[in-house]
């Protein structure tokens, strides 16, 4: 378990691999123009949280952390998801460096990553999550100096993987989910596990706005359980 609490940090480009310009041309047209296709907060109320989109180089090229929730949990059981959580009083002004601060944390809680060999670059406008409450700021970050990452606690998160980046823009790999509520959305097929919902609808967004996305079959449909 992690013994002391990690040193935050606020944005900088400076240094970052040409392969991430066109996601942080993104995120910044992302900002000026609004979101699309995601849900933007309510005029008031939710709680405010973060998560940590974090972009490293592996041995197949650019990739994405990922973690995937543990089975036995009561609410969204084995869904993937990025590291993230509620701000906490400690982290900060939520309109200002708290949700790096608070991404950064999460982040070492529940992967073990070291927080120092990570270069927030980018924040994303505020998402809203309905069935949470929470007012959601993605966090984009380049993992400069990559550090061991694993599940802290195996009772809430069953393993913490990469996602590579050829994979997610591979038409092979996109679906589009169907719960029997009405909801749709885009999905990913990576790693053995399927990537839908809030941490599914940031990657599209991240891909179509970098210009990597490929065309895909949008008809191509996977149910989902009613308890998902």
């Amino acid at each position: 378990m992690p013994v002391a609490s990690p040193t935050p940090a606020g944005l900088s480009t400076k240094g970052l691999p040409s392969w991430l310009d066109p996601v942080d041309r993104a995120a910044r047209s992302v900002a000026a123009r609004g979101i699309d296709g995601l849900l933007r907060p309510p005029p008031a109320g939710g709680r405010p949280a973060a998560v940590l989109v974090l972009f490293g180089e592996g041995a197949g090229g650019p990739e994405l952390l990922l973690m995937q929730r543990a089975s036995t949990l009561r609410d969204h059981p084995g869904q993937c998801s990025f590291p993230g959580g509620g701000l906490d009083p400690e982290d900060g002004d939520p309109a200002g460096e708290g949700p790096v601060r608070a991404a950064l944390r999460e982040a070492w809680e529940e992967t073990g990553l070291d927080p120092t060999g990570v270069q927030p670059f980018a924040t994303l406008p505020n998402l809203f999550i309905p069935p949470s409450g929470f007012v959601v700021t993605p966090v984009l970050g380049w993992w400069r100096e990559p550090s061991p990452v694993g599940p802290v606690d195996p009772g809430e998160t069953a393993r913490v993987f990469t996602a590579p980046v050829h994979r997610l823009t591979d038409p092979a790999h996109r679906v589009t989910v169907v719960h029997p509520s009405g909801y749709r959305g885009s999905a990913f097929l990576v790693s053995d596990a399927l990537v839908w919902g809030f941490t599914a609808g940031v990657i599209d967004l991240i891909l179509r706005h970098a210009g990597w996305e490929r065309p895909w079959d949008r008809t191509r449909e996977i149910p989902l359980d009613p308890s998902a």
